[in-house]
């Protein structure tokens, strides 16, 4: 089958997820057990989309200059600072270190 069947079924399948998601009673998404579990999953999707953009290149694991870049992003966020200076300081630690030669 081709790339673009696949790519339609797939926006088809994301459609119809959220067209059910219209028919939940809204007794179910008042219970407060929800509200903790979505926040939990979207919390643990963005740390595993953070950690394979970060050291994941296809099937292998890379050590480069994205994994500096993300510390000196954590360490900022630890430090509370606002997000925009989190980004330009994670953007400035990746480029002084690929400036150094680290790949």
């Amino acid at each position: 089958m081709s790339t673009w069947f696949w790519v339609l079924a797939a926006a088809g399948l994301a459609f119809a997820l959220k067209f059910v998601g219209y028919l939940v009673p809204d007794r179910v998404l008042d219970d407060p057990r929800v509200g903790r579990m979505a926040g939990t999953v979207t919390v643990g999707l963005l740390a595993a989309l953070v950690v394979m953009n970060a050291v994941g290149s296809g099937q292998a694991i890379v050590l480069d200059a994205r994994v500096g870049a993300l510390a000196v992003a954590a360490a900022a966020l630890l430090l509370r600072a606002p997000f925009l200076v989190v980004v330009v300081l994670g953007a400035a630690a990746a480029a002084v270190l690929r400036l150094l030669g680290v790949p």
